[in-house]
């Protein structure tokens, strides 16, 4: 019996198997604005077996993109061509879902294949803002602006329009993006926030914006449909963000409604050290899962089907996503299927049965 190919109901949500396309930037709207690329982009993997395609990291303000060609969702110009590739990733029989995001003090990026360091703002750029007049460092030197306690509602107000705009997009899978060293995870780490009020100093205070982030999101996002929240579970460097927080971070999640917490790491600390390697991240969510008593997904290196199967098989997560592994083969789900002897074997589209 493959477990990697059980169907998983929350809420109202089905997926047919246990595979999701992990958040990907491709770093190519124009103003925030979707194109025929994400289209291709994403369709192609909901047409390839994955069971539930989350589109990538969206902008919920303009000051709140990574680079200046981040997709967004600030505006109703955002909706429609979100809701076209919606349409066509559930008539696949995938999922949509999205992750709503802000950079923080690591927007205001060139794009990768520009060298990614800190745009100036005669050639584009802009002031990120953060938890802290911290900058990050490694190329992203811009010191941001450091929010008021106004200035945070008003950040908390977007990610509030951005989930109704999800919701009229036609999502059906909402997730806060929480972790990499944005903001949100920004306010986590001590060595992002140096604050002194109530949003910085001791763990209550320094989760305070994240869980009130996702309590306001949870309020407008419907009831039967999933909310997940993508976390960095640790920084990876002495006198962080660490997993023992972590886990008591989902507890409080689970208390505010939320479904699932996407386990990540890093990001938030230039030059950590990192033990990259084959499922490096799975005993985070597995800590998470076990000890917060809440469904968890597994990312990061993951790129075997039986690897795949093992870590749902023996309860390290219940979700998959993959990234890199899903670039490289859109249909990595349908082949797993046939290496596990999934039964029955999911069909692919019937244009490309011939194939099979």
């Amino acid at each position: 019996m493959s477990h990697l190919f059980a169907p998983l109901t929350i809420k109202s949500i089905t997926l047919r198997n246990r595979i999701g396309v992990s958040p990907m930037c491709m770093y190519s709207s124009d103003d925030g604005v979707a194109h025929d690329w994400h289209l291709v982009h994403l369709g192609a993997r909901a047409a390839g077996g994955a069971a539930l395609v989350i589109a990538e990291a969206t902008a919920v303000s303009p000051e709140g993109r990574i680079t200046p060609g981040d997709a967004g969702i600030w505006a109703e110009k955002h909706v429609e061509p979100i809701a076209r590739i919606n349409r066509f990733v559930k008539s696949q029989g995938a999922v949509p879902g999205i992750q709503l995001a802000h950079a923080g003090r690591k927007a205001s990026a060139a794009r990768p294949w520009e060298g990614g360091a800190h745009l100036a703002d005669a050639v584009g750029g802009w002031t990120p803002v953060a938890p802290s007049a911290v900058a990050f460092g490694d190329g992203l030197n811009k010191i941001p602006h450091e929010l008021s306690p106004d200035e945070i509602g008003r950040v908390q107000a977007d990610f509030i329009a951005a989930a109704k705009r999800a919701l009229a997009a036609g999502c059906e899978w909402l997730e806060v993006h929480g972790a990499h060293g944005y903001l949100g995870h920004e306010f986590l780490s001590p060595f992002s926030n140096r604050r002194t009020d109530r949003y910085g100093g001791g763990f209550e205070n320094r989760i305070r914006f994240l869980v009130e982030t996702t309590r306001a999101v949870r309020a407008v996002w419907p009831d039967n449909l999933p909310l997940a929240v993508r976390v960095s579970c640790t920084d990876w460097a002495e006198g962080g963000w660490t997993i023992d927080e972590c886990v008591e971070l989902a507890r409080r999640l689970k208390a505010e409604g939320v479904d699932l917490i996407d386990c990540s790491s890093g990001g938030g600390v230039a030059g950590a050290k990192i033990p990259v390697g084959a499922g490096y991240q799975v005993p985070l969510a597995e800590r998470i899962r076990r000890e917060a008593g809440i469904a968890t997904a597994a990312v990061g290196m993951i790129t075997a089907p039986m690897q795949a199967d093992q870590i749902v098989r023996n309860g390290q997560a219940d979700v998959v996503l993959l990234a890199r592994e899903l670039l490289r083969d859109p249909n990595w789900p349908l082949r797993a299927a046939r290496a596990l002897h999934a039964k029955p074997l999911p069909a692919p589209p019937v244009q490309y049965a011939r194939a099979w």
